[in-house]
């Protein structure tokens, strides 16, 4: 069963990494940190991105001083979640396994994340 589907552009991810990774923070901060990424927004582009976000839901603002902070209010995981469930769906009708071993024969796995992933087959292993 799907769960819900997070109606989310490119460029309003980029926003909400931003806050992921570096905590709440004004449309300054925010702006300055797509800028160190390369992406090179208007002050005011950033102010609407915030804006849409909270009407969406996906964000937080608080009055602080002069200006608006803004935190994330949706987790990377649920978004992450929600984006596999839909490429689960589009491209493997929901079965999980042909994903992953499409992700093990063609991408570069860390020694951790190999391990990790050891880990869970052998967690699964003994489930079973």
């Amino acid at each position: 069963m799907a769960g819900p589907e997070y109606d989310l552009g490119p460029a309003e991810l980029e926003v909400l990494k931003v806050l992921w990774e570096e905590g709440p923070g004004p449309v300054r901060t925010v702006m300055n940190a797509l800028h160190q990424r390369g992406r090179k927004v208007a002050y005011t582009t950033v102010q609407t991105m915030l804006t849409r976000l909270e009407q969406k839901q996906f964000v937080r603002s608080d009055k602080r001083g002069l200006a608006y902070v803004y935190k994330p209010a949706i987790s990377r995981e649920k978004i992450s979640r929600s984006r596999l469930r839909t490429l689960l769906e589009q491209l493997y009708d929901g079965a999980a396994g042909p994903l992953v071993l499409q992700l093990v024969k063609t991408e570069r796995l860390a020694p951790d994340e190999i391990a990790q992933l050891q880990q869970l087959i052998d967690k699964l292993d003994a489930d079973s």
